[in-house]
């Protein structure tokens, strides 16, 4: 198939960590043998007249690319976008952010509304998004289906702990914990900061940046790296021993996968997608709004082995190529005119 991709949140030279989840999927679809043309955007910045840009750009591609569908990130505005960009038939994929401003902001519900009645198929990549999605959106029910982007199996891998921890010159007593994400209230980096402080052992890094980045440095065994290449993302998972996302709500955990598929334990939110993939023994799930059972998380996950090959295990199921194999499947229903 050709396929014209098109997406919010790309991976470039100034923001490395910029939807690398959405490139990991445009990647294996190629290695199936597709032929991709990208519409996207490589930046943080720019504001709202970026995605004059990016429809723009979807415009143009789709006129000199003619493509047999259109795949697109997030509903709105780039499932808007794109669906105006190209008479060809529109999949969209729902991430999260999407599916929360539907009756947070102003004139996003009737175009969430408008995307979904377009759409061929939608995307949600847990079946907590899902179910949310389709009570906001009563035009997404019925035409939604559950496919996570995948973790990339050989990239994320077990790797020598101490060696990483050399490179990254990140040694110390005790557990290593570590958080992959953004700085802000809703991944609920405070609470996690304070839930370590009081376990009183091991050292706490928080990979990413973000408005609360001020309020983590200094603390005592903490460490704020900020943003990061991908690769590097794989070495601070290969020096840990426990990833923690104990965020208010997560609608996948695209960082607790990959800390499972290198067989590390995790700390995961019990609210949205992580109850999925965390099995037993592959990591603790906690109460995102309790300091204790965070802390009594961490606690249990530290006194599993490392590396943990029930959490690699569990990660298994979600190897990019396999959820490829399924995208490519609504992908192709779409293009022959076939809904879901």
């Amino acid at each position: 198939m050709k396929i014209l991709l098109v997406s919010q949140m790309y991976p470039g030279p100034e923001a490395p960590d910029h939807g690398v989840f959405v490139k990991g999927m445009a990647d294996a679809l190629e290695k199936r043998g597709h032929e991709l043309e990208r519409a996207v955007l490589v930046t943080r910045a720019g504001g709202r007249r970026r995605y004059a840009t990016l429809f723009a750009k979807a415009a143009r591609a789709a006129r000199r690319f003619r493509p047999d569908v259109v795949y697109a990130h997030f509903l709105v505005p780039t499932g808007l976008l794109a669906g105006f960009a190209s008479r060809a038939p529109l999949v969209a994929t729902a991430h999260g952010r999407d599916v929360r401003n539907v009756g947070s902001i102003p004139g996003v519900r009737a175009a969430t509304r408008a995307v979904a009645r377009h759409a061929t198929t939608l995307v949600a990549v847990s079946g907590y998004l899902r179910a949310e999605l389709e009570a906001r959106v009563p035009e997404a029910r019925g035409k939604t289906e559950v496919v996570d982007c995948g973790v990339d199996l050989q990239l994320f891998k077990s790797a020598d702990v101490r060696a990483a921890r050399e490179e990254l010159d990140w040694n110390a007593d005790g557990p290593a914990f570590l958080h992959i994400g953004t700085l802000d209230e809703r991944k609920n980096v405070m609470r996690l900061a304070r839930a370590f402080e009081r376990l009183g052992e091991g050292r706490l890094a928080f990979v990413g940046d973000g408005p609360l980045r001020d309020a983590l440095e200094g603390r005592h065994g903490v460490r704020v790296v900020g943003r990061v290449p991908h690769e590097q993302v794989v070495r601070w998972v290969a020096a840990s021993d426990v990833v923690c996302q104990p965020s208010l709500v997560e609608p996948f955990g695209q960082a607790l996968l990959e800390a499972l598929a290198s067989g590390r334990s995790v700390v995961a939110t019990n609210v949205g997608g992580p109850r999925e993939f965390v099995t037993d023994g592959a990591g603790v799930l906690v109460d995102p709004q309790d300091e204790r059972s965070i802390e009594a998380g961490l606690r249990a996950a530290a006194q599993l082995p490392t590396p943990n090959r029930a959490a690699r295990a569990a990660a298994e199921p979600h190897d990019v190529s396999l959820q490829a194999a399924k995208v490519e499947a609504i992908l192709e229903r779409a293009a022959r005119g076939r809904p879901t």
